[in-house]
């Protein structure tokens, strides 16, 4: 028995000239596999200039390109598109990866399938429409990969049916939901806009797909308690489907933070209250008073009202106008202050003698400085009565012993004064004799007559002595000769009344 004769092709003249300037691709494949025509953009869709390079027929196709599923799994043969549909099939869409074999994947496209029959019914010719997907599945991979990389937590829901589809780890972390607890559940299920500041404009922008903006909510975790978050939803489609990416922001280190920081301020103002010595903040900047303690209002009398608010330079706090521009261009410098003496004025008109001390420091988002003053006016009178006191009682040192002389000279010395010592090897042979006979407690004019010079000699053989030894009193400068062991040449000049000298030992 004879086969039958094979069907004639129709002319598809026409056919190709409506379809050949569309954007998108169509590929036309005879019943027999071949491949019997495709347009310009199905050429570019493959890279290819010609129906010679795309394939003869289904067979140089297959060979020619490697489709894979978006999950990356191979098509195997049987499988192509160009099989299904010259199997009968058809398809409103199939989405793969198109590439050279042993090659990365170079398109994705989107296939949907035509079959056109002549007027027996018979399929004369089969179409597959090819869309070009490479960007758009490029862009979403993009996305997906920030998306998941992001650690500003975050999930997505379809605006179709409130459902989760997307959440990334941030989002895992900070609440402790699963991937799996979390896809398919709907926003009524777990709430992220519970406890909202502006829950009902929230959830009228989710219904209408717009914009809602940040605002405080409290996020219910799933091992229980509560979450405070900012949250904000921006919508997004993917797909070919309306979605809104909601983003979080973790607000417990922040309370923490504030927290702890209002501790820290309350610790710090209940310590400045309390402070037994005058203290007063500032700005560093305009040295504008910001706060005074209790004790600065005792003992200077100056009252809040009367200080804060105030710079400095309007304040008759520093009796100096001199010293208090010292003491800001140090703080403004250095920005710190030790125990410098200056002079504070009362409320009352008093001046009193201060140490002042200072150091900045950053309240909120301003520089500060905290100043400390210590009244010192009453110990420098103490201290002025008690060296006149020992300067006129070392006038004649003659009725001290050595060791109460020594006392007296230590307690008359200024604290911490540094000088390099001096030895009697710094003096002629004079200035000894002249330092000796000072021991001895001979006023300049018998020391005049025992060596035989003038009385103006003497004096100037006094102050070399002076200068030499960093000393500029008759008293220290026997106390200073006596512990190294000079006593005097001889005995003192008789008392004027008469009578013998007389020593306590």
């Amino acid at each position: 028995m004879s086969s039958p004769a094979p069907r004639p092709r129709a002319d598809r003249t026409q056919l190709q000239q409506i379809i050949a300037g569309l954007t998108e691709g169509v590929i036309l494949i005879d019943p027999d596999q071949t491949i019997a025509w495709a347009n310009a953009a199905a050429l570019a869709m493959h890279g290819v200039d010609t129906l010679a390079e795309l394939g003869a027929d289904v067979d140089e196709y297959r060979a020619r390109f490697e489709l894979r599923y978006r999950n990356r799994h191979r098509v195997l043969p049987g499988a192509y598109p160009m099989d299904r549909v010259l199997a009968g099939e058809t398809f409103t869409e199939v989405t793969v990866e198109v590439g050279r074999p042993g090659e990365e994947a170079r398109w994705t496209h989107r296939l949907r399938s035509l079959v056109l029959n002549g007027p027996d019914g018979i399929p004369e010719c089969l179409v597959l429409v090819v869309n070009d997907a490479t960007e758009r599945y490029n862009a979403e991979e993009r996305f997906e990969r920030t998306f998941n990389a992001n650690p500003a937590p975050a999930i997505i829901c379809r605006l179709a049916d409130l459902r989760y589809v997307k959440v990334n780890e941030g989002f895992q972390e900070m609440t402790g939901y699963t991937r799996d607890g979390l896809i398919g559940r709907s926003v009524y299920e777990i709430d992220v806009l519970e406890g909202a500041e502006s829950r009902d404009l929230a959830i009228e922008r989710l219904g209408e797909g717009r914009t809602i903006p940040q605002m405080e909510a409290l996020l219910t975790l799933p091992a229980g308690g509560t979450k405070a978050v900012i949250v904000a939803g921006q919508p997004i489609e993917m797909g070919d489907e309306p979605c809104m990416l909601f983003t979080f922001m973790d607000l417990e280190p922040r309370k923490r933070a504030e927290h702890a920081l209002r501790q820290s301020e309350e610790r710090f103002a209940k310590s400045f209250r309390l402070m037994p010595l005058p203290c007063f903040l500032c700005t560093r900047d305009a040295f504008r008073i910001l706060d005074i303690n209790d004790a600065f209002t005792a003992i200077l009398g100056l009252a809040t009202e009367e200080t804060v608010g105030r710079a400095l330079a309007d304040l008759p706090l520093f009796a100096d106008t001199a010293a208090r521009r010292r003491f800001e261009a140090e703080i403004a410098g250095a920005g710190m202050l030790r125990g410098a003496e200056l002079p504070a004025r009362t409320a009352d008109g008093g001046v009193l003698d201060c140490l002042v001390s200072a150091e900045t420091l950053t309240i909120g988002d301003q520089d500060c400085v905290l100043v400390v003053l210590q009244d010192i006016t009453e110990r420098k009178r103490s201290e002025g009565e008690l060296i006149a006191a020992i300067e006129a009682v070392m006038q004649d040192t003659s009725w001290f012993s050595r060791t109460v002389i020594e006392k007296l000279a230590n307690l008359r010395a200024p604290p911490g004064r540094n000088r390099a010592p001096a030895e009697l090897a710094d003096l002629t042979a004079r200035e000894r004799e002249v330092l000796g006979l000072i021991c001895a407690g001979l006023p300049d004019a018998d020391i005049a007559t025992r060596l035989g010079i003038s009385r103006n000699t003497v004096r100037n053989q006094v102050a070399a002595i002076y200068h030499k030894l960093d000393i500029h009193k008759r008293g220290a400068l026997i106390v200073w000769a006596r512990e190294r062991g000079i006593q005097g040449p001889g005995p003192a000049s008789p008392a004027r009344d008469g009578s013998p000298d007389k020593r306590r030992s």
